[in-house]
C-alpha cells in the first residue's frame, strides 16, 4: 500500500510528476483538476458549476471537492493505494480526507512537494496557456490562483511536516532528474516501487 499526496503550485509540474510517480508505485494518480475538467467537458450540472467556478480563477467548494474525491478513493483501483493531486488543498480538505482515511484505517504515507520560484510557475503557466490554448490561464488568472495557493494550500504543508511526511523537492530541472529525487527520497522512507523508472 502507497498512499501519496503531492503539493506545489500551479505551475510546478506537480500533475506530470504526479503520474509518472504513481506508474512507477503502480497506484492510480488522481487529480482533482482532471476529474473536474472531465465534468465540465462532459457538460452536466456539476461541470457547469465547475466551468464557472474555474473560468473565473476561483477554486471549486470543498464540499462539493471532498465528495468527489471520496467518491474516486472508493473505486477498486485505489485500494492499494493513490497518489492525490491537487486535494487537499486547505486545512478544512485535511480534515475531510483524515477522517475518510481513518474510516478505512489507513493515512498518506508521504507528502511530496514540489518547490518552484513563483516566476518559473508563471512562466510555465503562461507558455502552457498558449501551447494548449487554455482559457483559464490567464496571466491575472494565473496571478490569483497562485495567491490562492499561497494563503490557502501552503498552510497544510504544516500540518503534515507536523506529522514528518513531507518531503521537500526541488522541481527545477529535467523530467527525469525531478522524478529520480522523489524517487530516491521515497524509497529512503521504506516505499517500494512497483516499476522501474
Amino acid at each position: 500500500m502507497t498512499r501519496l499526496l503531492i503539493v506545489g503550485p500551479q505551475g510546478s509540474g506537480k500533475g506530470t510528476q504526479g503520474v509518472r510517480v504513481a506508474e512507477a508505485f503502480g497506484i492510480p494518480a488522481i487529480s482533482t483538476g482532471d476529474m473536474f475538467r472531465a465534468a465540465v467537458s462532459g457538460g452536466s450540472d456539476l461541470g457547469n458549476q465547475v466551468k464557472a467556478i474555474i473560468e473565473a480563477g476561483d477554486l471549486v467548494p470543498d464540499s462539493l471537492t471532498s465528495a468527489v474525491v471520496r467518491d474516486r478513493l472508493a473505486q477498486d483501483d485505489a485500494a492499494e493505494g493513490f497518489l492525490l493531486d491537487g486535494y487537499p488543498r486547505n486545512l478544512g480538505q485535511v480534515g475531510d480526507l483524515d477522517a475518510f482515511l481513518q474510516g478505512r484505517d489507513e493515512q498518506l504515507d508521504a507528502v511530496i512537494e514540489l518547490s518552484v520560484p513563483r516566476d518559473e510557475s508563471i512562466s510555465r503557466l503562461s507558455l502552457r496557456a498558449q501551447e494548449q490554448g487554455r482559457t483559464d490561464d490567464t496571466e491575472e488568472v494565473i496571478a490569483n490562483r497562485l495567491g490562492i495557493y499561497e494563503r490557502e494550500t501552503a498552510p497544510i504543508l504544516d500540518v503534515y511536516r507536523e506529522r514528518g511526511i513531507v518531503d521537500a523537492i526541488d522541481g527545477v530541472g529535467t523530467l527525469d532528474e525531478i522524478e529520480q529525487r522523489i524517487i530516491a527520497a521515497l524509497e529512503a522512507r521504506g516505499l517500494v516501487r512497483t516499476a522501474d523508472v
